[in-house]
């Protein structure tokens, strides 16, 4: 199992990589770099890839709507190389709200225009031939009908450091989950609860892996949560830091039944629980959207207690398939991220 969080670059992005730079040296092994509706991500990845000398650099997630998939095979490869190889490409299609409100594109076929883009990057870095895909969501190149009939078939200019990068989708949807564990290298799921992942992924996740070609080996699985080691109460209470997360997800992500983070919850067994947060957040009372967040699901999808603990909590994401541990260390007393990241090491 290797260790693998996300950048937080809230406090400045220079800072958090001078950070991870440290964590390198600790025995992190993968750093995801989101992209919502802020600064761009391959900018920062690349920044991130000239800091640093082995930890692996991925995107979670790309949005598929944002960029061509030519763009983003051409991204993913400049970064690869950049990184010297040490590039994940993580996708994943947001929500409509950000799609069609900040980017203005019509939030259509998610899982279809997934499929065709992992089809095309890996056609792209293979450069076995000029680019021609024929899909439902992308053709190329255009169809006469549709531009000026000059379009070309055309190969990747610059030769890829690799002809093949791992790819990961970040989904949720029972059919999303599937193709996921169909077509992709790696899933990231959110909110993982280990104890509950075959009732609620299980049978998506057996059924994409019924189709999966051989040669992808094992579906890679990144997921977590918060991380304090301690004893006492105050440890325990580090998983309380969540909650602000948790109800804008949950809560407002999305519009009442386009929300797929509250779908999750109510997946998860927390219907009511699920209602009453959205219910919240979307009528403002967001503090009280925090409020109602259940303990128990706090718990379940962190890693706050004593070490004996958390080491049970590792053992129980091992056991589902987890192949990367996300975690978010949270230093108390005289510890430090580089010391957490360290102890985990070991306990993997």
């Amino acid at each position: 199992m290797k260790i693998s969080t996300i950048l937080d670059y809230s406090g400045g992005f220079k800072n958090a990589v001078a950070e991870v730079a440290m964590l390198e040296k600790a025995g992190l092994d993968l750093v995801w770099v989101a992209e919502v509706y802020g600064f761009d991500s391959p900018s920062l990845m690349g920044y991130l890839a000239a800091k640093t000398e082995s930890v692996d650099i991925g995107s979670a997630i790309l949005p598929i709507y944002s960029r061509t998939p030519s763009l983003i095979a051409m991204t993913a490869a400049g970064v690869d190389a950049l990184s010297d190889g040490r590039f994940h490409l993580g996708l994943g299609a947001s929500g409509p709200q950000v799609i069609e409100g900040f980017h203005g594109v019509p939030y259509t076929n998610p899982l279809g225009r997934t499929r065709e883009i992992i089809e095309i990057c890996r056609d792209l870095w293979k450069r076995e031939a000029p680019l021609v895909h024929q899909g439902k969501n992308y053709t190329l190149p255009l169809p006469s009908d549709q531009g000026t009939g000059l379009g070309k078939p055309l190969k990747l200019l610059t030769h890829p450091l690799r002809s093949s990068l791992p790819i990961w989708v970040a989904s949720l949807g029972e059919k999303n989950v599937a193709m996921t564990a169909e077509v992709a290298d790696g899933w990231i799921p959110v909110f993982f609860i280990p104890e509950r992942a075959n009732d609620v992924w299980g049978a998506s996740l057996r059924a994409g892996a019924a189709k999966r070609d051989p040669s992808l080996g094992e579906l890679m699985i990144s997921a977590g949560g918060l991380l304090a080691i301690g004893e006492g109460d105050d440890v325990t209470a580090m998983r309380q830091l969540a909650r602000p997360m948790t109800a804008l997800y949950v809560g407002g992500m999305g519009a009442k039944g386009k929300n797929f983070y509250n779908e999750l919850a109510v997946r998860y067994g927390f219907e009511k629980e699920a209602a009453v947060i959205q219910d919240l957040y979307l009528s403002g009372h967001k503090k009280e959207a925090e409020a109602a967040i259940p303990d128990e699901f706090l718990e379940l999808t962190s890693l706050c207690g004593p070490k004996g603990y958390v080491e049970e909590r590792i053992a129980s994401f091992k056991a589902v398939g987890v192949t990367h541990l996300q975690i978010i260390p949270i230093p108390t007393g005289d510890q430090t991220k580089s010391s957490l990241i360290a102890t985990v090491k070991e306990m993997v």
